[in-house]
């Protein structure tokens, strides 16, 4: 096994996130432990480096030569963690040293060159376990604070299931709840997407009533609803950073619903008037809107009717 596979070893077993179990952060905490590829884990040393000192031990001992502007990749995405870890201590010589200054250096903490000392030991597992307990999982740690965050959604059978946090996810959530039961009273959601999980909350059988294939799920709007009373089936865009229900995704969403049988409603909603006016131009007409800050008001964009499914047009076509 070589010195960055042990590394690896050592870096799952302290319980850092997946995201720093990587060659960069390997590399780092052998730089760190001024470990050369012969040296065993019983000489860890704890000299006091800086990033180009890490990256110049990289390219010196273990041969990765990293360009200089990856010095911020290191940083932020390793050193930050590490620090979080209690694997290093952030300007130990002088703590009063400013964070953005040239001179910052790292040095491995007393208690993780203890850990790292003993990798091959029977010890190593009994001293991984106490680190831990007196630090914490930085992935526990993390689990933990996402989610605090999450965004809880109470769909309208009284269920319960949370979105990845975010200003997308909010308004969404305000669609279910605030939306729904003023403009969709007695409407099941039956689509449910999610930022990070694309597809959190599926109606499956409904969808296949309505002759929506299960193939085309990742096309649909952000939330759909469905109210089997009026036969009406409520196509919502959140809108936050994308577009709205334009004429382009107007038409893409009737060529792909061309065998449902229910009445659609095209629904953009925003979180304020700002927004909708940053899009405003580009929202289809037959199209509806709604905007969270606002609960109980639409906007219709049609002269001659109010909230409603509108006739198909390739029926209009053929009378």
């Amino acid at each position: 096994m070589s010195k960055r596979e042990e590394a690896m070893e050592i870096i799952k077993a302290l319980g850092l996130p997946r995201k720093q179990q990587n060659a960069r952060s390997c590399l780092t905490l052998l730089a760190l432990a001024g470990l050369k590829e012969k040296d065993p884990w019983s000489k860890v040393q704890r000299p006091l480096l800086r990033i180009w000192d890490i990256m110049e031990w990289m390219r010196a001992h273990h041969g990765k030569d990293y360009a200089a502007n990856s010095r911020e990749t290191i940083r932020r995405q390793t050193i930050h963690q590490f620090e979080q870890a209690r694997l290093l201590d952030r300007n130990p010589d002088d703590p009063t040293r400013p964070t953005n200054s040239g001179d910052t250096v790292y040095q491995l903490t007393a208690r993780a060159a203890k850990v790292l000392r003993s990798f091959g030991k029977p010890s190593f597992s009994a001293n991984c376990e106490t680190f831990i307990e007196q630090h914490g999982s930085l992935s526990a740690a993390y689990a933990r604070a996402r989610n605090v965050l999450k965004v809880p959604v109470t769909l309208p059978d009284g269920s319960t299931v949370t979105l990845s946090p975010g200003l997308h996810n909010e308004l969404q959530r305000m669609i279910v709840e605030e939306f729904a039961p003023r403009f969709g009273q007695d409407s099941v959601v039956v689509y449910l997407g999610d930022t990070a999980k694309k597809r959190l909350f599926i109606a499956t059988e409904i969808l296949k009533t309505l002759n929506i294939p299960e193939m085309n799920h990742d096309k649909l709007p952000d939330v759909v609803l469905y109210d089997q009373n009026r036969a009406w089936l409520f196509l919502i865009e959140a809108v936050t950073s994308h577009g709205p229900v334009s004429a382009k995704r107007h038409a893409e969403l009737e060529t792909m619903l061309h065998d449902c049988p229910a009445g659609r409603v095209y629904v953009t909603a925003f979180t304020d008037f700002s927004a909708f006016k940053k899009y405003a131009s580009d929202i289809v007409w037959e199209s509806e809107v709604w905007i969270a800050a606002f609960p109980d008001h639409m906007i219709h964009f049609n002269g001659d009717m109010f909230l409603g499914p509108y006739p198909r047009r390739d029926k209009e076509d053929g009378e």
